[in-house]
């Protein structure tokens, strides 16, 4: 039975200033984990900032859980439905940890009967249950990045979206966190994952896009990407090579960008 977008854009164009980023893009993103890939520069943060309802497209349409969004008012019913990390995410240094995550499932409009519990069950599947009364301010930086995690899946949003999430985190904690993400998606989150980390879209995702200069220019398996590695191709992994490959335009583009 076919399986209806979370998320669709079609024609999307996007930008800052002057600055043209994603030009007339077409995307659908599934139920599952879809991981995206791309060099610095490619609109992985641009795009995650339209999906998640913060920078409006220029142009096109963007349509969320079934429905258009064009005003602000039907942006801010979507963001309910909506967990963002971004790279770089603001806090208030004195909040506990609980707190913090707390505040987070208020600004989506959790329920306040609900908000406590459900902060507390988002603390546990990060493995920071034992941490919940420490400050912010005093956390490293894989634990950090654990909070961050915590602020964007509790109350179970709909649309997961993780701006290199395993940054700072151990490779016991990157394992942990795979496995969080494909547990989400079985329960109906769609996922999706942008990372410099190959390794962990090969290990947790359904799907994997590859963004180059504001368009997909690929869409297909991590398997089916490892699958298109040259031998020439730098990497140390079939998946990279196959990564490396479609970076210089040596491949066959699988499905388009839908």
């Amino acid at each position: 039975m076919a399986t209806s977008p979370i998320a669709q854009l079609a024609s999307l164009n996007q930008g800052y200033g002057d600055r043209s980023v994603i030009q007339n893009l077409d995307l659908s993103i599934l139920p599952g984990v879809t991981g995206l890939l791309g060099p610095n520069g490619a609109g992985k943060t641009t795009l995650f900032r339209t999906l998640a309802t913060i920078a409006p497209p220029r142009s096109g349409s963007l349509e969320l859980f079934g429905r258009p969004v064009t005003s602000e008012r039907q942006a801010r019913r979507a963001r309910r439905r909506i967990g963002y990390l971004p790279q770089d995410f603001g806090f208030y240094p004195a909040f506990s940890i609980k707190d913090f995550v707390s505040y987070c499932a208020w600004l989506r409009e959790v329920p306040s009967k609900k908000a406590d519990s459900l902060a507390r069950e988002a603390l546990a599947a990060v493995g920071l249950a034992d941490r919940a009364q420490d400050r912010m301010k005093s956390l490293s930086g894989g634990m950090l990045r654990r909070a961050g995690i915590a602020a964007a899946i509790v109350g179970s949003p709909s649309l997961l979206l993780l701006d290199e999430p395993t940054v700072g985190l151990d490779p016991a904690q990157r394992l942990d966190f795979r496995e969080l993400i494909r547990s989400l998606a079985r329960a109906g989150t769609a996922v999706v994952l942008s990372t410099h980390l190959v390794e962990d879209v090969g290990a947790a995702c359904d799907t994997v896009l590859v963004l180059k200069d504001g368009q997909v220019r690929h869409r297909s398996t991590p398997q089916q990407l490892a699958e298109l590695a040259t031998l020439t191709a730098p990497g140390d992994n079939p998946l990279e090579r196959g990564y490396m490959t479609v970076l210089g335009g040596q491949w066959p583009n699988e499905g388009g960008a839908r």
